[in-house]
């Protein structure tokens, strides 16, 4: 009789099967995919914060209120119960009013912090952090957020910029 060489097909199979198992449960603790969606997430804000404010702005056109600073006290009303701070014709920073325009879950999903003054300043900014992200003193270009510098000057349009680094 001649002598068999290699695997059986079986053999084949169950070592497959264990190189799958070993690959689904090593491979998460290799591959971080929180700070992905975390990303993902902010950008999306990001996003809706652009639409919202393009919406106050072109409320505060039809109001005749886009060249008022922040001091004059312009409200834009966005729906019924809600009236937002505009700096000439765009949303100030004011964390209330964002956390209602963009309907932010800020006690599972995320926290709010304003950074500055708000109001006629470039250093009034408006952070989104993704939940666990913010830091005990938050700060201009903190990683993991969104921030909103409002707008401070006629025709200026405001500033929203996605820190990644979760």
């Amino acid at each position: 009789m001649k002598k068999q060489q290699g695997f059986t097909l079986i053999e084949l199979v169950v070592v497959i099967v264990i190189l799958g198992i070993l690959a689904v449960t090593a491979a998460p603790k290799f591959i971080n995919l929180n700070a992905d969606a975390h990303e993902a997430t902010l950008k999306a804000i990001k996003a809706s914060m652009q639409s919202a404010s393009t919406l106050v702005h072109s409320k505060s056109l039809i109001a005749g209120d886009q060249d008022a600073p922040f001091s004059d006290g312009k409200e834009v009303s966005v729906d019924s119960t809600n009236d937002v701070a505009i700096s000439y014709g765009y949303p100030t920073n004011d964390s209330t009013d964002w956390g209602n325009m963009l309907d932010i879950d800020t006690t599972n999903d995320f926290t709010v912090a304003q950074i500055g003054t708000e109001g006629d300043g470039a250093t009034a900014i408006y952070a989104v952090y993704a939940n666990g992200k913010e830091p005990a003193s938050p700060a201009a270009g903190d990683a993991c957020s969104v921030q909103y510098i409002e707008a401070t000057a006629v025709g200026a349009k405001p500033t929203i910029t996605v820190f990644t680094g979760c």
